[in-house]
């Protein structure tokens, strides 16, 4: 039992972390083997139930946006509905369903549910994150788009690697400022994140 409440004690500081990671990996497995769609389309099922509606919204949505962004640097793009866009080089992008940005959506989300902090202040917190996840999703594609046009084999570098892991630091920074700042509860003041305040309690006991 002493063993075990020393271990509990010894990683109280890091609390807060280990509920992120925990949180982010449940629900990133949670989607992943609850959803299943066409890697290379919008069609979408969610435990044999067709979801396929907002996916196609979405991604509908961001070519339109992404194509009228870059038009305002570029006349060489052209948006051929409902989710391509194609360059004057013959490169292209089409926005499929995991372009969309509603599983981060979703795993924001689940950590916000699942991090401490004011109810209230989540309310407005989590909808800005949301806002991040959107603006940061169709910059990364339009970003993604303007490189390939003439340096298409960048583009799973670009795509499965630099994007995706930005796109999760990003939540992770988004966090830090929930836990840091805005998720403390206003009586804690200044002195600290709840993750220093609690390691301060465990080195007084």
């Amino acid at each position: 039992m002493d063993n075990g409440s020393g271990i509990w004690k010894s990683l109280a500081p890091y609390k807060d972390i280990i509920v992120f990671v925990v949180a982010m990996l449940a629900a990133n497995y949670f989607w992943k083997f609850t959803f299943t769609g066409d890697e290379s389309g919008t069609e979408v099922m969610w435990l044999g139930i067709d979801v396929t509606a907002p996916f196609a919204l979405m991604a509908r949505h961001i070519a339109s946006v992404s194509a009228w962004v870059i038009e305002l640097f570029r006349d060489t793009v052209r948006y051929i509905e409902p989710y391509t866009l194609r360059f004057d080089t013959g490169t292209g992008v089409k926005i499929v369903w995991g372009c969309t940005g509603l599983k981060q959506s979703f795993i924001w989300l689940v950590i916000m549910l699942a991090s401490a902090g004011s109810w209230l202040r989540k309310l407005w917190f989590i909808p800005l994150g949301w806002l991040c996840i959107y603006v940061f999703n169709l910059l990364r594609i339009i970003i993604v788009a303007f490189i390939i046009e003439f340096h298409p084999e960048l583009f799973e570098l670009l795509h499965s690697y630099i994007f995706k892991y930005m796109f999760y630091f990003m939540l992770f920074m988004l966090w830090v400022g929930w836990t840091e700042r805005w998720g403390r509860d206003p009586k804690d003041g200044n002195s600290g994140s709840r993750a220093t305040a609690t390691a301060q309690t465990g080195s007084e006991d």
